[in-house]
């Protein structure tokens, strides 16, 4: 696997590199960063130390050779392919030749002292070089495909997407999770939760904010939300953006673009798909179904 350090220190050799950014965006500070890239060069050499977990995913192209060593230990020797993995935990110092790389890259950093699900395991997983999970790649292509659509994904949605690739992550090195327990949120608890999702529905909502309403680690809280209402946290809030949007557009006036805007969508194109995705027909087409004169 190879890739562009974005985050970290280290020394970096190349020959007639190029390298061209295609998306990037970063939620809660710096503690989750996607960087999608190309690189293209003759030879590289790279020796790197990263405060963050590093999660790399090949989408196209390769090299002729990628041989990796941690700890004065080769790790891996042959080429890169397209869906292939790499997984580098905070703090662990990689050397990494590269010969004729052409290619395109996705990477995931994570600040290793945010709570999300399954991300305390991390701790304890090695490097991991060029493995192949579909269900970590079909995570990332999804977020970088929505951003390639001008959408900046909520906090909220990213969050969950990164507690999964987590706890795949901990099951392809054979880091098994314990089984979750499971439970329901109380109802004074749940009527808590409610009202802050009502109040902040508008802003860009944190897993860990609402889960500090409801007194309880991330993770139990992420669990417990779904036993309660059949949703993940971030699912839910979407439909309540969406329900009140419906009202919007039945009962006002206000354009489209005004609406995505006072209910958090980083845009109107974001707005259209989500309410056609969970509505099965866009806001336009919603509002002249229900108001025909309009």
């Amino acid at each position: 696997m190879s890739f562009r350090p974005l985050l970290g220190d280290g020394r970096i050799r190349t020959r007639e590199e190029e390298t061209a950014p295609l998306q990037s965006a970063s939620w809660i500070g710096t503690s989750l960063v996607f960087d999608s890239r190309r690189w293209a060069c003759q030879e590289a050499e790279l020796r790197w130390t990263a405060p963050h977990h590093l999660i790399v995913l090949t989408d196209g192209g390769g090299t002729s050779r990628t041989s990796i060593r941690a700890e004065g230990k080769a790790l891996y020797d042959g080429q890169d392919r397209p869906g292939v993995l790499t997984f580098v935990p905070a703090g662990a110092e990689r050397v990494g030749f590269y010969r004729d790389v052409d290619l395109s890259y996705s990477a995931l950093w994570i600040d290793p002292e945010l709570a999300l699900p399954g991300l305390q395991r991390l701790r304890d997983i090695p490097i991991l070089v060029n493995r192949s999970d579909t269900v970590i790649g079909t995570l990332l292509r999804s977020l970088c495909t929505e951003m390639s659509l001008g959408h900046l994904p909520d906090t909220v949605y990213v969050e969950h997407l990164v507690a999964l690739v987590g706890l795949r992550m901990a099951d392809l090195s054979g880091n098994q999770l314990p089984p979750a327990s499971r439970g329901r949120l109380g109802r004074r608890t749940f009527e808590r939760v409610r009202d802050y999702i009502d109040a902040h529905v508008a802003s860009d909502i944190s897993l860990s904010a609402v889960a500090a309403v409801a007194g309880m680690p991330v993770d139990t809280f992420a669990r417990r939300f779904k036993e309660t209402t059949g949703r993940p946290p971030y699912a839910y809030i979407l439909e309540e953006r969406v329900r009140r949007a419906e009202l919007l557009l039945r009962d006002t006036e206000m354009a489209i673009g005004a609406i995505a805007f006072r209910l958090g969508f980083s845009s109107q194109s974001h707005f259209t798909t989500t309410f056609r995705r969970l509505k099965g027909i866009t806001p336009r087409a919603y509002r002249l179904h229900i108001s025909p004169e309009s």
